[in-house]
C-alpha cells in the first residue's frame, strides 16, 4: 500500500463549491465527572490542557463537515469545536460515546431520523450507537451524510466466526439498507465514520492504485459487499500513518463512502490524514487521527 503522509504546506485552496468532509473518532470526549458509571473506570478524563489541544486540532483541520464519534452530547462537543463556527447534530439518546456532526453554520442542514437499527443492544448499559443522519444544502445540491460507529473486535476475521463478527454482518446489512434507499432516491450520499473494519482490496487491484477511485463491487472484502452499491471508499489505496510504525503505515478502520453522484465529486488526491504530532502512547488525546477529503460539487 502506499504511505500517506501529511501534506500542511501543500493544502490545497478551497473552491466556492468545494467541501471538506472528514471523521473523526475523538474517544470518550466525555464531561462526566470520576465515578459516572456510564464511563469505565479505566477511561482517565480529560485535562484543560487535553480539551485545548484537541480544539487546536480541529481548527487545523478546518473541515466543512465533521462525522465525528464518541463524544458525549453538545457541551462535549463545544470545547472540541467552536460553537460560533459549527452546529452540532447527535442521535436521540444519552450514551457517552455518540456518533454525529459538526457542521459549518454557513451550510444550510436538516436532520433526519436516526438510523436507529445500527444499535443492536438498546438494553444493554453499554449499547451500540446509533447513526445520526443529515441533509446538507450547498451550492445547489443536496448532500445526505450519515456517521457511524460500528461494533467492534471484528477489524478482518470472516463475519461468521464470532457473535462479534455476526454483530458488525448484522450492522452492515443495515448500511445496505440505508444505501438502497438513497439509490432509490437518487440523492448523492456519503457514509462516515469509524467502521472497525478493514477493508480488503478488490481482487486483481493489487493493494491498491492509491487514486481512491475504488469500483464498489464489493469484491475481494465481504463487508464491503454486504453494503451493496456501488461505493466508492476515499481510503482506497492508501495506508494510515496514524500513529503507525516506522516500517510503514496500517490499514484504515476510519473511512468515508461516497454514493450515487457523489462518487464522481470526489477530487483526487486529496486525502488527509491529520498526524498528531504527539507520539507517546501516554500523550495520545485520541487513538484514531481526523481524516478527510475534498468533493467538488458541479
Amino acid at each position: 500500500m502506499r504511505f500517506l503522509f501529511l501534506l500542511l504546506a501543500l493544502a490545497l485552496p478551497a473552491q466556492a463549491t468545494d467541501l471538506k468532509l472528514a471523521t473523526w473518532n475523538i474517544a470518550w470526549a466525555t464531561l462526566r465527572p470520576e465515578g459516572d458509571r456510564e464511563v469505565p473506570r479505566d477511561v482517565a478524563r480529560r485535562t484543560d490542557a487535553d480539551w485545548a489541544l484537541l480544539r487546536a486540532y480541529a481548527t487545523r483541520l478546518d473541515a466543512d463537515v465533521i462525522a465525528f464519534q464518541e463524544i458525549d452530547g453538545p457541551r462535549a462537543a463545544a470545547r472540541v469545536f467552536d460553537e460560533r463556527v459549527y452546529a452540532f447534530f447527535f442521535p436521540d439518546e444519552e450514551d457517552v460515546q455518540r456518533a454525529g456532526f459538526a457542521v459549518r453554520r454557513t451550510l444550510r442542514v436538516t436532520q433526519n431520523p436516526d438510523l436507529a437499527q445500527l444499535d443492536l443492544r438498546p438494553w444493554a448499559r453499554f449499547t451500540l450507537r446509533r447513526g445520526t443522519d443529515i441533509t446538507i444544502d450547498h451550492a445547489g445540491h443536496r448532500l445526505r451524510l450519515l456517521s457511524v460507529h460500528l461494533s467492534a473486535s471484528c477489524n478482518e476475521a470472516a463475519l461468521d466466526s464470532s457473535p462479534q463478527c455476526a454483530s458488525i454482518a448484522t450492522q452492515a446489512n443495515v448500511l445496505a439498507g440505508w444505501v438502497a434507499q438513497r439509490r432509490e432516491e437518487g440523492v448523492p450520499f456519503a457514509m462516515m465514520g469509524d467502521f472497525n473494519r478493514r477493508i480488503a482490496p478488490a481482487r486483481g487491484t493489487g493493494n491498491g492504485t492509491g487514486n481512491g477511485a475504488g469500483n464498489g463491487t464489493g469484491d475481494g472484502d465481504e463487508f464491503l459487499a454486504r453494503m451493496g452499491g456501488p461505493l466508492t471508499r476515499a481510503t482506497e489505496g492508501y495506508s494510515n500513518p496514524c500513529f503507525s510504525p516506522a516500517s510503514g503505515g496500517r490499514p484504515f478502520i476510519d473511512h468515508i463512502f461516497l454514493g450515487g453522484a457523489a462518487r464522481g465529486w470526489m477530487v483526487n488526491n486529496t486525502l488527509r490524514v491529520l498526524v498528531y504530532a504527539e507520539r507517546d502512547a501516554r500523550d495520545r488525546i485520541s487513538d484514531h487521527c481526523p481524516v478527510s477529503v475534498r468533493l467538488r460539487l458541479p
